[in-house]
């Protein structure tokens, strides 16, 4: 069988499995962003129960394994009379891992954010939490797309392993095609061009198209 006939007969799977995996990284993506804004500020808070939190969440989830995390988000949990159905545990245990390394680019951004426009933010007499929203992190959201990019092409990668969890994503298509048909190469090697397509031609030119917008809008471009 040739890839194309390969492809002709085996696109709906392929297709459905696609769609799976794009809605676990958009899932994955939103649920990530928000865990990292939230951990990334209360690492910097002076509040040593609130920071000590932070830091406990973004070791553990750092220092050990997405896969495992993954398993015990799905296995384990339940035996403490938590249980998330299949689809769920996949984009949360993604998002957990992912909001970790994510919560450090969001502190880094707003460290480089210059001296000076704390200081004026604090002249004009602004509150810290009107002075964070409205002056410190648009600029620093600046700085944290470039290596945001980079860390949201991981999360895309990353959702390969919900197959694990029997979640019908378009790595779990691959594998099942595969097992019935033993044309790895054809099989594979199509999800392997999926994926670059989807991270080359959809998700980096966004990223891209996002810096810009936001050099723009603060008049950095």
């Amino acid at each position: 069988m040739s890839f194309f006939e390969f492809v002709s007969v085996y696109w709906p799977r392929l297709l459905t499995g696609t769609g799976i995996t794009v809605a676990q990284f958009f899932l994955s993506a939103i649920f990530a962003v928000l865990l990292s804004l939230a951990f990334g500020l209360m690492k910097m808070s002076s509040n040593r129960a609130v920071k000590g939190f932070a830091v406990t969440y973004i070791e553990i989830f750092r220092g050990t394994s997405l896969l495992v995390q993954l398993y015990w988000i799905f296995f384990v949990l339940p035996l403490f009379g938590v249980t998330l159905e299949k689809f769920t545990a996949g984009y949360v245990a993604i998002a957990m891992n992912t909001g970790a390394y994510g919560a450090e680019l969001v502190r880094g951004g707003i460290l480089a954010v210059p001296k000076g426009q704390w200081e004026a933010a604090t002249a004009i007499n602004m509150s810290p939490a009107k002075r964070m929203w409205r002056i410190i992190l648009p600029q620093a959201l600046v700085n944290m797309l470039p290596p945001w990019g980079n860390l949201m092409i991981e999360v895309l990668k990353g959702t390969a392993l919900v197959s694990l969890i029997s979640v019908a994503d378009l790595m779990f298509q691959a594998k099942q095609i595969n097992a019935s048909t033993y044309l790895s190469a054809q099989i594979f090697g199509t999800a392997l061009i999926i994926y670059y397509i989807l991270a080359r031609f959809m998700l980096t030119p966004f990223m891209r198209w996002l810096e810009a917008f936001m050099s723009r809008k603060l008049g950095k471009a």
